[in-house]
């Protein structure tokens, strides 16, 4: 979870946006959220071609690969009249619209989340045109299930009938802190960057093997499959609290 530049004031960045659905959305807006998440490395040049034009993937290792971000996202509250809670899984690739890091190991370990939304299946369609409507955010409905045995808990995702992925992850040790970070998406063939700020129980635990992930038959799997993530993240990381996501800024 690494900070960016500062998200435009609350005054300045206040919008209201209705949703194909009926409901309005007055951003920023405040999410309560339980967010789990692993960063793994992968070759640059597989995950570069996933990548919109404008957009470099991150430095993650010193021999120059890439990573790739797995979030399991469990959403108790949305600060939207008569918004449900929802599930959320989302595939992300670290990126950056200017230079990427030169330094090893840092941009993965501090960039997990900051990164371009690939995929991000949800479980209800009010909150896929959240995500759509507003920011162009890449959303399908699925099913999504969280299994939690103590401290690890286990996602599997289902779309159309095939199961697109199982996450099994170890919850790492956290500690109250505010900070701010940004997601990368396209809307209307615009690359936007959609800041984001938190203030929860936040966590990151580096070169970490409680971590495991398979992938099913949904097609949107097979571009995944060939990155051989493994069972040993670059990092895991926690966020349980609050969340607030702003307006799109067009790159």
């Amino acid at each position: 979870m690494a900070t960016s530049n500062t998200p435009q004031s609350d005054s300045a960045a206040q919008q209201t946006e209705t949703l194909s659905t009926g409901h309005t959305v007055e951003l920023p807006v405040k999410t309560e959220a339980t967010m789990l998440g692993a960063c793994f490395a992968v070759p640059k040049s597989e995950v570069a071609a996933l990548l919109p034009s404008g957009l470099q993937p991150i430095r993650a290792t010193p021999t120059g690969a890439a990573a790739v971000t797995l979030l399991s996202v469990e959403y108790h509250d949305v600060e939207i009249p008569e918004m449900e809670p929802y599930n959320e899984f989302a595939i992300m690739i670290p990126a950056h619209h200017t230079s990427p890091s030169k330094v090893p190991y840092v941009s993965a370990l501090t960039q997990a989340t900051n990164a371009y939304v690939w995929y991000m299946p949800v479980t209800t369609e009010p909150a896929k045109a959240f995500g759509i409507d507003i920011w162009g955010f890449p959303k399908v409905v699925a099913d999504i299930t969280h299994e939690d045995d103590g401290s690890v808990r286990t996602t599997t995702v289902t779309v159309d009938g095939d199961r697109f992925i199982t996450f099994e992850i170890d919850r790492p040790p956290s500690m109250n802190m505010e900070d701010e970070g940004f997601s990368y998406t396209l809307k209307d063939e615009q690359l936007l960057r959609v800041p984001n700020k938190i203030d929860a129980d936040a966590g990151l635990w580096p070169f970490s093997n409680n971590v495991s992930v398979s992938f099913g038959d949904h097609p949107k799997a097979d571009p995944l499959k060939p990155l051989n993530l493994g069972d040993r993240a670059l990092a895991r990381v926690s966020v349980v609290g609050d969340t607030y996501f702003y307006p799109g800024e067009q790159v």
